[in-house]
């Protein structure tokens, strides 16, 4: 009697070097006479098993033994979802012309993680058979390879599972698209309010300029002492790339890479009071002041404003600018006021002697201002609890304190703190206030959508 090796295992090596190599030696040692055999196994050990059945038939997956109950099943239904699509591509030619993009770029990355699980788990099974026959054979080199392969292997699918919970997460195509609008406002403190209003301004400046992004001043108040009362900017990506986040997302050669981060998905979380506590220049005491941050997404320079603000929906009004200015204000009709007639809400820019400049950037700050109000609205009629870890985003709640006697700066949302306040404010690619919080801060997001996912599963 011969050892009985089917064609379709001899053709699942070919997609492996060591899988080869553990073939060849198995092929080198056989002896004369050996059974056949049939086994029937668990691939896994501990934790990582997938139960399969006979050899001679489909190994039945599961998914359950990498993810809990809930992703599993997500994976499993955009995995149907994509093949649903592409059968109807095609089954219809009518359908290309149908076909929702958006729809296909979200469930082709998780049916292909899937299909990549299936294809390691029907290696391993292959693999499985050599192991039990050269257990048979006393072969214990062949026995150490065999393991060596399955263990590695088994790291892999521990990957996988990683890739596919993040693949399966609700994304946030505001994170990856808009450009940020950026409110910002003095609070509590007076002058020193003001002034630390200022260098928060200046901080997120530094920072757009160091990932190469445009920061453009809608409009601005100042003070006699250079503090900043109050000022709405904007930051535009202008296509040049976004921020890395490096936890499913972004750069590499990963093909299951989120994209990166546009600027409101970079500054989202900066959205809330940020509190001060120094001694002024012209005291000895501490004084607490604070100042309010919001963050709004904004439409892409690139993108069609009129689908979200039609211009039959706007009231635009010209007028004199006033304040200081020089020899334009008051003699031209450069200042632009614009109502979104629906809401009530307004924009006024005066910033620019262009009327023309002043009303693309009024248009740009009240969409963002309309836009960020339809989606609250949205997000309240279904009914979700905004983030109850990281809190609702509201700019009257409490989220930073800037502690100078100690050089400290706490994030009150995941608890972290950091020392060097200047080196921070200072701005520049890493290490500066924002990319310091945001990636603890993106983990409990992540944890609160997984936790919705585990809730809507049990429901």
């Amino acid at each position: 009697m011969t050892l009985c090796l089917r064609h379709s295992h001899v053709a699942k090596f070919h997609s492996s070097c060591s899988s080869v190599k553990i073939l060849q030696h198995f092929q080198n040692n056989l002896p004369s006479a050996v059974t056949c055999i049939k086994p029937s196994f668990n691939v896994f050990s501990n934790a990582t098993t997938a139960s399969l059945t006979t050899a001679t038939s489909t190994p039945i997956l599961k998914l359950e033994s990498i993810l809990t109950p809930s992703i599993a099943q997500r994976v499993k239904e955009m995995s149907q979802q994509y093949d649903e699509i592409m059968a109807s591509l095609v089954s219809s030619a009518s359908a290309h012309n149908n076909i929702n993009t958006k729809e296909l770029s979200v469930v082709a990355p998780v049916s292909k993680l899937f299909t990549e699980f299936t294809a390691i788990v029907e290696e391993i099974d292959a693999i499985r058979e050599l192991e039990k026959q050269a257990d048979e054979l006393k072969d214990e080199d062949m026995l150490e390879e065999c393991r060596q392969e399955i263990e590695e292997m088994n790291q892999r699918l521990e990957e996988i599972g990683k890739k596919m919970v993040d693949a399966v997460l609700p994304k946030n195509e505001d994170d990856y698209s808009s450009d940020a609008v950026l409110e910002i406002r003095a609070g509590t403190g007076g002058d020193e309010a003001c002034l630390f209003c200022s260098e928060l301004m200046d901080a997120y400046e530094n920072i757009s300029k160091a990932m190469g992004w445009k920061f453009e001043i809608f409009n601005v108040t100042k003070t006699d002492l250079g503090g900043v009362k109050e000022a709405a900017v904007s930051i535009n990506s202008n296509t040049s790339g976004g921020y890395n986040t490096g936890h499913g997302g972004g750069g590499g050669d990963d093909e299951y890479n989120a994209p990166n981060l546009g600027p409101y998905g970079f500054f989202k979380f900066e959205s809330g009071v940020h509190r001060v506590q120094r001694v002024p220049v012209n005291d000895v005491r501490i004084h607490t002041s604070a100042a309010s941050v919001a963050v709004l997404p904004a439409p892409s320079e690139s993108s069609n404003k009129d689908e979200i603000l039609p211009p039959s929906e706007l009231k635009i009004e010209t007028m004199r600018a006033s304040g200081a200015g020089g020899q334009h204000v008051n003699t031209t009709d450069s200042a632009v006021r614009i109502t979104h007639i629906p809401t009530g809400i307004t924009a006024s820019i005066q910033d620019e002697r262009s009327q023309h400049k002043n009303r693309a950037k009024a248009i740009k700050l009240i969409s963002a201002r309309v836009r960020d109000q339809q989606q609250a609205e949205e997000a309240k009629k279904r009914g979700e609890a905004r983030n109850a870890l990281l809190g609702g985003g509201d700019r009257s709640e409490r989220i930073r304190t800037y502690n100078y006697p100690q050089d400290r700066i706490t994030d009150h949302r995941c608890k972290h703190s950091e020392h060097g306040i200047e080196k921070m404010l200072a701005g520049g690619f890493d290490s500066n206030l924002v990319s310091t919080f945001a990636p603890f801060l993106r983990d409990m997001e992540r944890r609160e959508l997984l936790a919705d996912i585990e809730r809507s599963g049990k429901e």
